[in-house]
């Protein structure tokens, strides 16, 4: 029996190939003849680089650039190993500009940046590359990626010619944007944007609106924002000739996406897609019979991008006869319609009521115990059940 071991990250708790590897451990103790074939995956946001780096025997390179609030941090990115000879970079922008590298009481997505994503881009541009993944998610911005513009050369002045400052709150004095000296290596670069977000630069389902409040913004700070970066789009309109305000994708990590969509010809595609390409899913789940994937959390919005609905499409379309189980930290409302999404069965690993301390620290015991136990179902199923004949009742 060939059975795919696909799981995302179980954030806070474990990466992909943790997970793997205790999915395995728990289905081996009940199944140990079984062809195991593990594929850590990610879908764009945490865990991307070091899936990729992974699967293509790459390597991690660390760079110190600047942090979402203007502060160095020490970020990495990666280059894959068998992919146009080491000259395709990818990069998480959470790594640079990532709301985890900010304190939940100096969250402010004013001021915020994205100036160290260029950074890392530039880093990679020295070492060679000229091909780019850039996984949009997890960010703590809101500067429709102007920061990231900025570190790679483009000037953004005010109407004094005075160059802007960091955060998404300055665009509403943005005047003029002069690519002139944007750095010539990028126009010649392709550029692939992972992402699950389809959300719009502005309104109310654009980057402020939607994303804003978690990264800080009250009520007053996104209407600002939001202000801000529909002017934003129209300087780009009027001085690249680019509508990006309504291009899907746009509002992705704060409009990080639209920044791309501006300044290089990056094309959009599902996080997912991207990775399951990347580390030949497809091809590695041929023949297979059964599929376990999870991640964290699996809800009704994990049919719409989300790792594990990506991979059940991906297997089902090459191995159709495979059955598709999902493992997860916690279960919430709309997780009965992944069935419509290729995924058969969800199960939370949780044994019972804890705190998230308590849910962390028993992860991996709790992910390798429920496998063995689907593993023991399958187990069960296949095989043969012989019925004792029953003793003939007089009467």
């Amino acid at each position: 029996m060939k059975i795919v071991i696909a799981p995302d990250s179980f954030k806070g708790c474990m990466t992909a190939a943790e997970a793997a590897a205790a999915i395995e451990e728990g289905m081996r103790r009940a199944l140990p003849d079984a062809d195991y074939v593990a594929v850590p995956m990610a879908d764009g946001g945490e865990g991307t680089v070091q899936a990729l780096v992974n699967a293509t025997g790459g390597r991690l390179v660390p760079a110190v650039v600047t942090g979402p609030l203007g502060t160095p941090v020490a970020a990495v990115y990666g280059i894959l190993g068998d992919r146009d000879g080491g000259r395709t970079a990818v990069i998480e922008m959470a790594s640079a500009a990532g709301l985890g590298l900010v304190d939940i009481a100096s969250r402010d997505a004013r001021i915020t940046t994205t100036f160290g994503v260029g950074e890392l881009i530039r880093d990679a541009l020295d070492h060679g590359a000229t091909s780019f993944i850039i996984g949009l998610g997890g960010s703590a911005t809101n500067d429709g990626g102007a920061g990231m513009m900025q570190a790679l050369g483009v000037h953004l002045r005010d109407a004094h010619g005075e160059e802007l400052g960091h955060g998404g709150a300055a665009l509403a004095r943005l005047a003029s944007i002069d690519m002139a000296r944007l750095d010539p290596r990028v126009k010649a670069a392709t550029f692939t944007l992972a992402s699950d977000v389809t959300n719009p630069l502005t309104g109310p389902c654009g980057a402020s609106a939607v994303f804003g409040p978690q990264k800080g913004a009250d009520a007053a700070s996104v209407a600002e924002l939001d202000a801000a970066l529909r002017h934003w789009a129209a300087v780009i309109g009027d001085t690249l000739g680019r509508d990006v305000e309504r291009a899907p994708g746009a509002g992705a990590a704060g409009g990080l996406g639209a920044g791309f969509l501006a300044c290089t010809d990056a094309r959009m595609r599902p996080g997912v897609a991207v990775v399951a390409e990347a580390v030949g899913l497809a091809a590695r789940s041929y023949g297979a019979e059964l599929c376990v994937t999870g991640e964290g959390r699996i809800d009704g919005q994990t049919g719409y991008g989300k790792t594990p609905s990506g991979v059940a499409r991906i297997v089902k379309d090459t191995a159709p006869g495979c059955t598709v189980v999902a493992l997860a930290g916690s279960v919430g409302p709309g997780a009965d319609t992944l069935q419509d999404h290729g995924i058969d069965a969800v199960f939370g690993i949780m044994a019972g009521p804890a705190s998230l301390a308590q849910a962390v620290g028993e992860g991996h015991a709790n992910l390798v115990r429920t496998a063995e136990n689907v593993a023991r179902l399958v187990s069960a199923m296949q095989m043969p059940h012989h019925h004792a004949s029953r003793p003939a009742i007089s009467t």
